[in-house]
């Protein structure tokens, strides 16, 4: 299996992991910490010396009830660590809903659309499909961050979950996007109870038998606090523990904060797999 790119063609016969580069000030962890360009671009590079496999770099907070930032914020937060990133060597995401934010990265040269609306917002797409190899991951949520958990009501989160993520994949391909472009996310914390995210872990197979690759995002999120009793700042082990289940349990790319500690999971997962 493999996820096609812009300018790469990612092997996922090993799980993959995706460093979180959130250029905000809101985001629900690291609000803030690299708001400014100069501090993303460091975090780029720690995050690759970490062993991060892609870099994933977003304007927007889509913490529950955040406010959605103005399209020329948004471009003025990441097109300049975006260029950065770009000369590092691994493939860069663009985390966007924005149209115009993700035709100035895509002409920039970035690899992957990151989409928690799954390109639905009017023209992107458009944009998507028209570019000849940029890779997607079309994202479950209900609602908007403002509205999303209020729309919870589920009669079975698991099966109709993956009825959205397998009608939004179809519709991507009727729309000119190879199949091998595509990796789709079950919104982990998007219009979703603890019970709904428990629940889409425990039956991640069902979803990762779709025909997509499977991406999946556990970093630091209120379920584990909520489980653990830890807050934010103290949810790293549970973060690395969710990921590695979500692995185990067929996730091909895990989107996480702590890139070095879920390399070291991983990597001592594969070999006692391999042995």
């Amino acid at each position: 299996m493999h996820w096609q790119t812009s300018r790469f063609r990612i092997d996922l016969s090993r799980p993959r992991v995706m460093g979180i580069v959130n250029v905000t000030p809101d985001s629900f962890f690291d609000g803030g910490q690299h708001a400014d360009a100069e501090d993303a671009i460091a975090h780029c590079n720690r995050l690759v010396e970490e062993g991060a496999d892609i870099l994933d770099i977003g304007g927007e907070s889509t913490r529950p009830g955040a406010e959605t930032p103005g399209v020329a914020h948004e471009l003025a937060r990441v097109l300049p660590v975006l260029r950065h990133a770009l000369t590092l060597g691994v493939p860069v995401s663009v985390d966007t809903s924005e149209p115009r934010v993700m035709q100035e990265a895509l002409a920039l040269g970035v690899d992957i659309v990151n989409d928690v609306r799954s390109l639905q917002r009017p023209g992107a797409l458009k944009v998507v499909a028209a570019h000849p190899k940029a890779g997607v991951c079309l994202m479950h949520m209900r609602g908007e961050p403002g509205t999303m958990q209020t729309l919870t009501d589920y009669a079975d989160v698991v099966a109709e979950v993956a009825a959205f993520l397998r009608q939004r994949a179809a519709d991507v391909q009727a729309a000119g996007i190879a199949a091998d472009r595509i990796t789709v996310d079950p919104g982990i914390g998007f219009a979703k109870t603890s019970e709904h995210n428990i629940a889409l872990l425990a039956r991640q197979r069902e979803l990762a038998d779709l025909g997509w690759p499977l991406l999946v995002g556990w970093s630091r999120k209120g379920t584990l606090g909520k489980i653990t009793g830890r807050t934010v700042g103290q949810r790293q082990a549970a973060s690395v523990a969710a990921a590695l289940l979500a692995v185990q349990r067929g996730a091909a790319v895990v989107r996480v904060h702590d890139v070095a500690a879920t390399v070291d999971a991983i990597r001592v997962w594969q070999a006692a797999s391999a042995a």
